[in-house]
């Protein structure tokens, strides 16, 4: 499967404050709350300081398990606050993002949805046709007792089908480095 549509390219995105649309600045300097996710992406080039003087507003990070599992103080607010949550990127890429939404529809509180430029759009800059895409693979980190292989067959059905195939690293951000850890440095 040696195509020349098996060409890939190590990415990375320039997120910094400015990249927020003209739209989504606006409703962020409008809201009561302001959250910014923080694993599914990661916000390089800008400290949350920065974005805290840019917006002018105090962001709350939200990490995983907030998100997943502890969406009460993202969602409990938003019953009767204006609430902003931030995504680097395409703020319905994740599923995640998609069940948080869906949440909010469960407790009838109303959200919108602003757009921002995200790697599902900034691909097409490598100059391959967005058209001639297959599924989109993410690739995990292994742990000892997971490593699941089923990205690999997703990427050989996209090369049989003759499509490229855009493929998402995993990043870890909270995950515990224990050899620091056991050494007494700060993990």
């Amino acid at each position: 499967y040696g195509s020349r549509k098996s060409i890939g390219k190590q990415w990375y995105q320039r997120r910094v404050r400015e990249d927020i649309t003209v739209k989504g600045l606006e409703v962020v300097r409008s809201c009561d709350q302001v959250f910014l996710e923080a694993y599914t992406s990661l916000l390089i080039s800008s400290e949350t300081s920065e974005l805290e003087s840019y917006y002018n507003k105090k962001i709350q990070i939200a990490d995983r398990e907030v998100v997943e599992s502890g969406c009460e103080c993202i969602l409990g607010p938003a019953k009767d606050q204006n609430v902003a949550f931030l995504v680097v990127g395409d703020p319905l890429g994740a599923t995640t993002h998609t069940d948080l939404i869906l949440r909010a529809v469960e407790r009838d509180i109303p959200y919108k949805v602003i757009h921002n430029a995200s790697i599902m759009n900034a691909i097409a800059s490598t100059g391959l046709q967005l058209y001639n895409f297959g599924e989109t693979v993410s690739i995990c980190f292994w742990k000892e007792n997971w490593r699941p292989t089923s990205f690999v067959d997703k990427i050989i059905a996209n090369l049989k089908r003759g499509l490229h195939v855009l493929c998402l690293l995993d990043i870890r951000v909270k995950e515990i480095d224990w050899t620091k850890m056991v050494r007494g440095q700060k993990v």
